[in-house]
């Protein structure tokens, strides 16, 4: 009997249970993936709106300070810096986060000091250094003036080409108007003159051609360097009319500046008096050295331009930029620098032309008071000492006699004593005239003693000692001993700083610097002519 049925080929038809399951894979990842493209799209839409919403907020924000608050901000290169912060450290909201340090050149510039510690020189318990407060940094600290809500802030952050760390005060202020701001740095500018005190600020230009403050000097008495009469008053006088006189300058196109050219022998004054003087008008003093490494002309430019209008500029020793040598005291270079017309030798990137266009060129600073001063007046060219330039130009001699005299008797006068003191003497025992017996003995530099001390070994010493106490005199003997040592003092041969050094090796022996003053001078002009000889021999 045949079979009707036949098997399925192997290797034809369809499987389409097979096929089913393949296609419903197929289609749950297709929504799968439209279900994450989906979401990533949610995602994108969310964030989006979310960056637009932040940047209205930051917009709207920005209006409404802009709008009801000032933004002041305070780089700590501009004095109005120094000023903020000596007020902040006395506000009682930063009384808890003070940053303390016992660095000298902070506690000088921009510091509170701490209750107990003094300047004067009279030290505290604590005398490894002078302790001081100032507002930390990386805080914000809220206060409240004059029923204004305010909120200050120090930032620190790398400016400039060489990544230098600088330090801005950023200050709000809740108000329509700046009203508030300008009485707030009004009174911290009072604040920080009471604390500033009798001291004179101290600036120096950096690589950068900015002025930097680098340290405070105390205020000397225009009497306390001693010239010839008439001298010191001349200078301040001229300087004081000078910046009363801004108006008429202007009213004449006339450039508002005024230079000054101290010249003469070392040791004179020069430098001293141009402190005496800032000190005086209660200006600061900005020093331009010309023989800076790298100094050219257009970076004197740039500092001479940056100068504030009201301040004391001093070039010190103006010939160096110039002069080959450096030595002064050379005679061959003395003489070929000194002769009439004879032209200095620039030695860097400095030039005299760049210089001429930094002290009267269209970017120079008005309203300054430029004191040069230099050891070779024949040196300088004729157009630095012009008028416009240089216009007033003073010599300093060596000591005349009545300087010597006049050094003498505010060297030993004792500080307050009165005209018409008549305090008894206190000669330690001694005699009106003659030596305090507990003097130390004078000895020579070279150790040896004089023959009128004993022969007894003891250790070489030249100077004075600060143990012991100087006689007690009054003024009319003061006096009597300026006199003698005035006479002992040749005319015009010393320099006052020699004359002073002098003085200090005796700071508590006034009779003794008398009695030695004769030999000293003697001893000076022997070791200038063995000075002398040497270099003559060396050629």
């Amino acid at each position: 009997m045949a079979s009707f049925f036949q098997s399925r080929p192997s290797g034809g038809g369809i499987d389409f249970k097979n096929s089913s399951s393949a296609g419903a894979g197929g289609l749950a990842s297709s929504l799968l993936s439209l279900l994450y493209s989906f979401n990533a799209l949610r995602v994108i839409a969310f964030a989006s709106a979310l960056e637009g919403l932040r940047r209205t907020a930051f917009f709207l924000h920005s209006k409404f300070i802009a709008f009801f608050w000032i933004t002041g901000y305070f780089d700590e290169q501009d004095e109005s810096f120094d000023w903020m912060m000596v007020w902040l450290a006395k506000q009682p909201a930063w009384a808890r986060d003070l940053d303390i340090s016992t660095d000298s050149f902070v506690s000088a510039k921009d510091a509170l000091m701490v209750p107990g510690e003094v300047e004067d020189g009279k030290l505290s318990p604590i005398d490894s250094g002078l302790l001081c407060y100032r507002p930390i940094s990386l805080l914000t600290v809220s206060i409240w003036y004059h029923r204004r809500y305010m909120t200050f802030a120090r930032i620190t952050a790398r400016t400039g080409r060489r990544g230098r760390m600088q330090e801005t005060l950023k200050i709000c202020v809740f108000a329509r108007h700046n009203r508030v701001l300008n009485e707030l740095m009004l009174e911290a500018q009072k604040e920080y003159n009471a604390a500033k005190g009798s001291r004179v600020r101290i600036y120096t230009a950096d690589s950068d051609g900015d002025f930097v403050h680098v340290t405070f000097r105390p205020k000397r008495k225009i009497d306390s360097v001693i010239l010839e009469p008439g001298v010191s008053r001349l200078l301040v006088d001229d300087a004081r009319d000078f910046l009363s006189s801004k108006a008429w300058y202007a009213a004449r196109g006339i450039p508002f500046r005024r230079g000054y050219l101290l010249y003469g022998a070392p040791g004179s004054g020069k430098s001293s008096i141009i402190t005496s003087i800032a000190g005086v008008l209660n200006l600061d003093v900005y020093i331009v050295s010309l023989s800076s490494a790298g100094l050219d002309d257009s970076k004197l430019s740039q500092t001479i331009s940056n100068l504030p209008e009201k301040c004391v500029v001093a070039m010190e020793d103006i010939d160096a930029a110039f002069v080959q040598s450096l030595n002064r005291d050379d005679p061959q270079n003395d003489a070929d620098n000194d002769k009439p017309g004879a032209r200095p030798q620039p030695t860097g990137k400095l030039s005299l032309s760049g210089l001429l266009n930094a002290l009267d060129g269209v970017a120079a600073a008005e309203g300054r008071l430029l004191y040069a001063t230099t050891n070779k007046y024949l040196a300088l060219d004729e157009a630095l000492c012009r008028p416009g330039r240089m216009d007033v130009h003073v010599e300093f001699k060596l000591a005349s006699k009545f300087q010597a005299e006049k050094l003498f008797y505010s060297f030993y006068l004792p500080v307050g004593e009165s005209d018409n003191s008549e305090e008894d003497v206190d000669l330690q025992g001694s005699p009106q005239s003659g030596p305090s017996t507990h003097s130390v003995p004078e000895t020579k530099p070279s150790g040896r003693q004089s023959d009128s001390v004993s022969a007894v070994e003891e250790p070489s010493f030249f100077g004075t000692s600060h143990r012991q106490r100087g006689p007690k005199l009054r003024r009319k003997q003061v006096a009597e001993l300026a006199v003698r040592f005035s006479e002992a003092i040749p005319e015009r041969e010393l320099s006052m700083a020699a004359l002073q050094g002098f003085l200090m090796g005796y700071k508590i022996r006034p009779y003794e610097a008398v009695d030695a003053a004769e030999g000293w001078v003697e001893s000076e002009r022997q070791a200038r002519l063995k000075m002398t000889r040497e270099v003559q021999g060396g050629r």
